[in-house]
């Protein structure tokens, strides 16, 4: 059952011959409880793209629906993590208040807005940094605070925006493992915006290809990559290789050559 619609999406800033046609016209679904990753040349829209699905930016044309109702506003089903967590996080107060801070728009005592925050928080590893502030954290352990918070949310769907874009390789595959592992103990539907192939194919269930700017959906490939995944054993398996091939050749015909 698709808890997410996108169809016709497109968005165009400006009028006239100048009018720049960020996204095209983008048509897909997401399944409940499904892992889809967002992969195109860079500069194609992806964030753009996301932005109208979540409602943060009024499309020019088409619709998203979340579980049948139209989207024109952030709907309360979905949260949603940004490659800029600095930015995200308040840096005055506590790992503890950070994570609280959407809850307190929601009608709920403060024993359980405790709770789900202690929940949240004990998901992504932090339990004893609670008291800590962000600014006393790494890069990723940051970041662990912004996914914390969304899960804290307890939203259906998940919009991610490259967000392990800023970290060094060790540490996005302590996260690509914990963004699964949350992924099976919540039940969340997850769509997620990368520019890298290898974490494409690694984490999702399905990647959605995208052309270059007035983008549009160019190829859907199915990831039957078996779970739980593993850093090592997956990324070096025959059929990770063949995928990673192919959605590379896909992003590669569309790079636009640079000018003489």
């Amino acid at each position: 059952m698709s808890i997410l619609e996108i169809k016709e999406l497109g968005k165009t800033y400006g009028t006239g011959p100048r009018a720049t046609h960020a996204v095209g016209r983008v048509t897909f679904d997401v399944e409940e409880r499904e892992f889809v990753c967002v992969v195109g040349p860079s500069g194609c829209g992806k964030t753009t793209l996301l932005k109208g699905i979540g409602g943060l930016l009024e499309p020019t044309r088409g619709e998203v629906l979340v579980n049948g109702q139209r989207v024109t506003e952030p709907p309360p089903e979905t949260a949603l993590v940004f490659q800029e967590y600095g930015r995200s996080l308040m840096p005055w107060t506590s790992v503890r208040s950070n994570v609280l801070l959407p809850l307190r728009h929601k009608k709920l005592d403060r024993a359980e807005r405790g709770r789900l925050v202690e929940e949240a928080v004990e998901a992504v590893g932090l339990t004893r940094f609670l008291d800590h502030y962000p600014w006393q954290l790494s890069g990723g352990m940051q970041q662990r605070v912004a996914i914390a918070r969304a899960l804290a949310y307890q939203p259906a769907i998940l919009l991610m925006d490259e967000p392990f874009a800023s970290v060094d390789a060790q540490t996005r595959g302590d996260l690509e493992d914990l963004i699964l592992r949350v992924r099976e103990e919540f039940g969340i539907t997850i769509l997620f915006v990368t520019h890298d192939i290898d974490e494409s194919v690694y984490l999702a269930d399905r990647v959605i290809v995208l052309t270059h700017s007035p983008t549009e959906v160019k190829e859907i490939v199915p990831v039957p990559l078996p779970q739980p995944r593993d850093q090592i054993a997956t990324k070096a398996s025959p059929e990770f290789v063949e995928l990673r091939a192919h959605v590379q050749r896909l992003i590669r015909v569309e790079r636009v050559p640079a000018s003489v």
